[in-house]
This record gives structure tokens, sequence and C-alpha cells, in this order.
């Protein structure tokens, strides 16, 4: 199954039905009443998170979602049938917005969690309603309302506490293959890991929390290079990073410039995306002579000016795994119960999560209008270095 995490799809809801007019004909009733019944509802529009499904590719083929129309009235004062409401199931995670406003109408981040999306149409009234004592017999019925017609943007990110970033062939896969059941492909060429894969750390008994991999950063990834930042925005979400570094890349390659690599890109993507905690792994230990180790460390150490946590790991073999995964147990159980006691910090947190989605939704979106850009001149054949910055962002091309 192919892994999507976008969609624009157009949803409509419902119409009401319509009242009609009508007047009771019974035997011995010469002159009855009016009885026109009213309209149905139009059935409303959900979106609901399913734990059933981890992708939107059925949306980028069915991209059209409209409920019934809801039944017209009938004679007897009865009213017409309301149709059913429609339930689009989405990936635990999705975030819903309005394309034609860009106002984020939900975020659905629990199984069963739902979010009315597009409202269906009252149903018309019939000429019961318009009765009188001075029109007895009312002739007017009303028509029904049409149901909400919205063009909706899926945006789905991976719910997960830790996300692993780092260079391509850092050992993030083999990293989450040792401390969950998830089986990532593993290969010693980079772009190994393609989508993002997520993985259950399971610790003891009730103790578990949800690690994400996150596809290879590259130098220039902010600016569409490699796989740019297309699942960077997975990471939006996380309450750490856990920064991989190999010690001793085969291709020679400076350890120390290949995590600036990583921490320019994110301070380039998005600032408060580098704000979140990160812990730093220097990986694949079990390639450096042990009388080499602790300098070697010590240099990258030292080089980054790194002051937080700093671990050693070889994940070939899991040496040092399970103090990493220990210490980001108890760090995560000791923020999710201070959000719980604190109700100021639990403010405090959900404020800066909203921050860090505006921002990483408004950058992809930058970084997607300035590759289209791109890719535009190139085919027109313009050179966009000559455009002077000073200019007021307007572009006058005159033609023959």
């Amino acid at each position: 199954m192919r892994f999507i995490d976008e969609a624009v799809v157009t949803v409509k809801a419902g119409d009401g039905g319509n009242g009609i007019a009508s007047f009771r004909r019974e035997k011995y009733v010469p002159r009855g009443g009016p009885d026109g019944g009213d309209g149905g509802k139009g059935g409303d529009i959900y979106v609901i998170a399913e734990d059933n499904t981890n992708t939107l590719v059925d949306y980028r083929y069915t991209r059209r979602h409209d409920a019934m129309r809801a039944e017209n009235g009938h004679s007897r004062n009865c009213s017409g049938k309301g149709s059913d409401d429609l339930y689009l199931p989405v990936p635990v995670g999705t975030t819903v917005v309005d394309t034609e406003t860009d106002e984020v109408l939900g975020d659905l981040i629990e199984i069963g969690q739902t979010l009315l999306v597009a409202k269906g149409g009252d149903g018309g009234l019939g000429n019961t309603h318009f009765k009188s004592s001075t029109n007895q017999a009312p002739r007017k019925a009303t028509s029904g309302f049409e149901g909400e017609l919205k063009v909706l943007k899926f945006e789905l990110k991976v719910v997960a506490d830790v996300g692993l970033i780092g260079l391509p062939n850092a050992g993030k896969s083999t990293f989450i293959r040792q401390v969950s059941a998830a089986r990532p492909k593993v290969a010693d060429y980079p772009f190994t890991t393609l989508v993002p894969n997520l993985g259950v750390v399971d610790i003891g008994r009730h103790r578990s929390f949800v690690m994400a991999d996150i596809p290879g950063l590259i130098e220039g990834a902010s600016e569409g290079a490699g796989l740019g930042i297309r699942f960077l925005k997975h990471v939006a979400r996380t309450r750490r990073l856990l920064h991989l570094v190999d010690v001793k890349p085969v291709d020679g390659s400076d350890p120390v410039e290949n995590a600036r690599v990583i921490l320019n890109e994110l301070e380039r993507f998005s600032p408060e995306l580098a704000n979140l905690p990160q812990i730093l792994v220097l990986n694949k230990i079990d390639q450096v002579n042990d009388e080499d180790l602790n300098a070697l460390c010590t240099h990258i150490v030292a080089e980054l000016g790194w002051t937080g946590m700093v671990f050693r790991t070889a994940t070939l073999t899991g040496e040092g795994v399970d103090a990493v995964k220990y210490h980001l147990m108890n760090d995560i159980e000791l923020e999710r119960e201070r959000e719980i006691e604190d109700p100021i910090f639990a403010e405090a947190q959900k404020e800066r999560f909203e921050r860090l989605e505006a921002e990483v939704r408004l950058n992809t979106e930058a970084q997607r209008e300035a590759y289209r850009a791109a890719r535009k001149a190139a085919r027109e054949g313009l050179d966009l270095s000559d455009l002077d910055d000073d200019d007021d962002g307007v572009e006058v091309m005159y033609v023959p």
C-alpha cells in the first residue's frame, strides 16, 4: 500500500427535502385543512479517526464525497425521511483544513474521534406551518436548504512521542527494529527508508511510547534536495527528537559536520521544531576501536557544543539501546504527569504544539510553492536569480 500523507477532497452534505402543500381529503370532511409535511434533513458529513488505516491513499482516487438528499414531505403531516450521515475514515493524526479559508477545522488524534465538516441542509416547511385564522387554506410550502459544499485538505502527521532524525544510513531503521516490533527495510545504501515507520516501544506493564522513524534528511533538504522536508512535518507532534549520528561514516565524512547538517536543516525549516528537546545518540560505536572511542565521542560533543543528553549505541548489536529507551520512557512519563497535575504547563504545551503545527504547515506550503515556481521557471527558461530582491514581489513581463 502506498503511503499518502496529503489529499484534497470535495465534500457535499445532503440537501434538505422540500415541504409540500397538501390538504386533508377524507369522507364526510368536505373542507379538510392543510396537512403538508416538512421535508427531511440532509445528511451531515463527518470525518472519523480509525486505527485500521495508516494512509490517505483512498482519497487520491475518490476525491468527491456526497451525502444523500433527504426525502420531501408527505401528506397527513408526515415529514420526509432524513438521509443518513456520511462518515469518512482517516488515520489517527489527520488534520482537516478548509482550503478556501485555510482554517484548521480539527485535529483527529484519538481513535473514534469525529469531526463535523459539512452540515446537511434543513428540510423545507409544509403548508401546515402557514395556517392562520385569516388564511385557513395556505398553499405555500418552502424548499429544503442546500447542504454545505467544501473543499478540504487532509494532512496526515504520524502520532508519535519520539521522532528519529539523522542523515541517511545513520542507523535509524535499525534502532527502531531493536526497540519495537516495527520492521522497516534496512540496507547499506542511502534512502532505504522512503516513508515514515511507527513502532511501539514497550518498556513493561502499562509503560510504552510510540517512536517514528523519519526518512533521512540531507543538506539542502529545506530547499527540496533529496526527499526534501516532505516527511519532516511528521515530527511536529513529537515530544522528543532522537538525533542519531554515525561516529564513523563509511564515506569518510566528518560526523560533526553531518550532525550540523541536520541541525541546520531543522532550524531553516522550523525554528520551533529545532527547539524541541533533543537527545544525541552517537551510533555505530562498534565500528571504532575501544582506545579511540572515548576521544572520538568527546571530540564530537565538544565540537557541537552539545549540552543535552548524550548516549552511545551500536544498534546492530543492541549495545546501549536499552539505556536510551528507558531514559525516554522516564522523561515522557514525567512530562505526561506534569501535564495532568499542572494546568498552566499543560496549556503552555498545547500552545507550543499549536505554534509548531502552524509553522510547519506554513513552511511546508512555502517550500511547495517555491518548488512549483522553480519548475515553472525552468519550463519557461527564466532565471530567477536575476530578479531584484528589492522589488515588491510583482514581476512584469513584456511580450511581443
